[in-house]
């Protein structure tokens, strides 16, 4: 049995989809269902229910499953030690983060290790950070980058930078004459934050109980980019990192303040399944990401 047909099988486990399997593996849709077929055929079992958008494993599937996985994780760990034998920088190194990072946090780090490194191919996902520490230890993901890493049983945390949270509202809003603003300031004033599960949201809304201040939330939203054109409508201010708004303060469509009486700061962290061997791409990618 080829390896490749296992890896198949687990990307379609994990991904809950064909078509998003095939494009990880750079194959058709019809080539992944005709490696699936194989499968079953050669064990005479049914390994996956299909069903109208939607995957699932089979008691049968769940042993091959689990089986594969490990199979598929020793392998890419063996060919993650040969490359460091021989030193080449080549190869896959595969990323997941939240938007805010990814988008306005890691564009300048990315683009100088591609032109440093044209052989080694990138692939870059965004998720939750729930779902990028679930991916990290599968072996679904190399590394991870999340805000307020948080230390958990076979996840190790490389810490990689901070980055300032401010106050964002439009031009037009009564605090956007200040350079800076007070946490006390917000008393009453509706917020656009983020979901009650995002880390960011958790420690903005443990940073306001410390002020005694109450919030009061008119939209909780899971995208950054969303969130800055409901506060540009009016709608609200909002808490997000400094620099995911700069195309909006230079625009002049949002006015962004620094707290004055909080040292409001986000880590980042790198994440990574505990014991995991790293081929030089990978190491070179942490690397570059630490000292860019």
């Amino acid at each position: 049995m080829h390896l490749e047909t296992l890896k198949v099988f687990c990307d379609v486990v994990e991904t809950r989809s064909f078509s998003i399997a095939a494009s990880q593996n750079y194959v058709t849709q019809s080539a992944v269902s005709q490696q699936i077929r194989m499968l079953e055929e050669k064990y005479g079992r049914q390994l996956l229910e299909r069903t109208r958008g939607n995957v699932q494993l089979t008691p049968a599937g769940e042993i091959l499953y689990q089986t594969s996985k490990e199979i598929v994780q020793r392998y890419q760990d063996v060919e993650a030690q040969l490359q460091a034998v021989a030193n080449v920088v080549a190869g896959t190194v595969r990323v997941a983060t939240v938007h805010t990072i990814g988008l306005y946090e890691l564009s300048v780090q990315l683009k100088g290790f591609l032109k440093a490194y044209p052989q080694v191919q990138l692939m870059l996902g965004y998720a939750r950070s729930t779902a990028i520490y679930e991916d990290a230890l599968k072996g679904n993901v190399d590394l991870g980058v999340v805000a307020y890493p948080s230390r958990r049983p076979g996840i190790t945390v490389l810490p990689f930078r901070e980055d300032r949270l401010v106050v964002v509202c439009p031009p037009h809003h009564p605090l956007a004459k200040h350079k800076q603003v007070s946490i006390k300031k917000l008393a009453g004033e509706p917020l656009v934050g983020f979901e009650r599960d995002i880390p960011t949201r958790k420690e903005t809304d443990r940073v306001l109980r410390r002020h005694g201040l109450e919030a009061r939330y008119v939209m909780e939203l899971d995208n950054a980019e969303i969130m800055k054109r409901v506060v540009e409508i009016g709608l609200g201010v909002a808490i997000l990192p400094e620099a995911a708004v700069r195309p909006e303060v230079r625009g002049g469509t949002l006015v962004a303040l620094h707290v004055s009486d909080e040292v409001f700061l986000r880590p980042l962290g790198i994440i990574h399944r505990t014991g995991k061997h790293f081929s030089p791409a990978a190491e070179k990618f942490i690397e570059c990401l630490r000292n860019g």
